[in-house]
């Protein structure tokens, strides 16, 4: 941080204060009172303030009038930057390329609680009557991505998200119930990919593959979806599973080459 004697012209003394009263906020101060920002920014107490409602009117702050806290809105902020060096930047090559070899939809997801939210995209064709974009969420247990994802979670987390699920009613296509959905997982990590055939969409068939880290871990998933109508389900074992996954191999790779600091996801 350059001192103040250092700050040119161009410096914004507001946008620097207003990022403190930000950064006030931790896993150790996850709510603060007026009073207390003040203290931690060295603001007076009018002007922490005018920044936590301004901060709360963009959509960063919440309170009940007495506690501040932060919003997952925060999480923007930091998005520009994990997009520019990370594994949406590595992906998107590796999806142009699967995308003009199979001529379909491919995408990279990772999961945030139950659900997946889309890192990286390429599409073909609009085959689903929701608009499909970065930061598309979609509920994991409905997708291939998010089964993938949810079935290389440790077994605590895994058992705790599938308790917390709601089971399909029963004219519809997806899992009927948490025991199946369990089953459907542990078939999946088994597999090592994952397929949804119209659970999430009518017409919509998806086959997912994960992607780890240098270190093993599943950190996201990647895959390629379809048109039920043009794509048989043998089709998709036969002819997308396999690019699938040499473009799942070939992201990992270039993963692991990565600089710890800039494998962040």
């Amino acid at each position: 941080m350059t001192t103040e004697d250092e700050r040119g012209a161009h410096f914004v003394q507001s946008l620097e204060r207003g990022l403190a009263v930000i950064r006030a906020f931790g896993a150790d101060a996850p709510e603060l009172t007026l009073s207390d920002v003040a203290r931690a920014t060295g603001l007076t107490r009018a002007a922490a303030r005018r920044f936590l409602l301004t901060l709360a009117d963009l959509g960063y702050v919440r309170t009940d009038g007495r506690l501040f806290s932060l919003t997952p809105r925060v999480l923007d902020l930091g998005y520009a930057f994990l997009s520019g060096v990370s594994l949406p930047e590595i992906a998107q090559p590796h999806l142009e390329r699967l995308a003009a070899r199979v001529h379909e939809s491919t995408s990279v997801s990772v999961l945030d609680g139950a659900d997946v939210v889309y890192v990286a995209r390429v599409a073909v064709s609009r085959i689903m009557a929701v608009g499909v974009s970065v930061g598309t969420r979609f509920p994991a247990a409905a997708t291939s991505m998010g089964r993938v994802l949810l079935a290389h979670l440790p077994d605590a987390e895994r058992d705790a998200l599938v308790d917390a699920w709601d089971p399909a009613p029963p004219a519809s296509r997806a899992v009927p119930s948490r025991d199946a959905l369990r089953a459907e997982l542990g078939r999946v990590r088994e597999l090592g990919w994952a397929m949804v055939d119209q659970e999430l969409e009518e017409g919509l068939r998806a086959v997912a593959a994960p992607l780890r880290d240098r270190d093993g871990r599943v950190v996201a998933a990647v895959n390629i979806s379809t048109h039920a109508s043009r794509t048989p389900v043998a089709s998709v074992r036969r002819d997308l599973l396999p690019p699938l996954r040499e473009a799942a191999a070939a992201i990992e790779a270039d993963l692991a080459s990565l600089p710890a600091a800039r494998r962040a996801v």
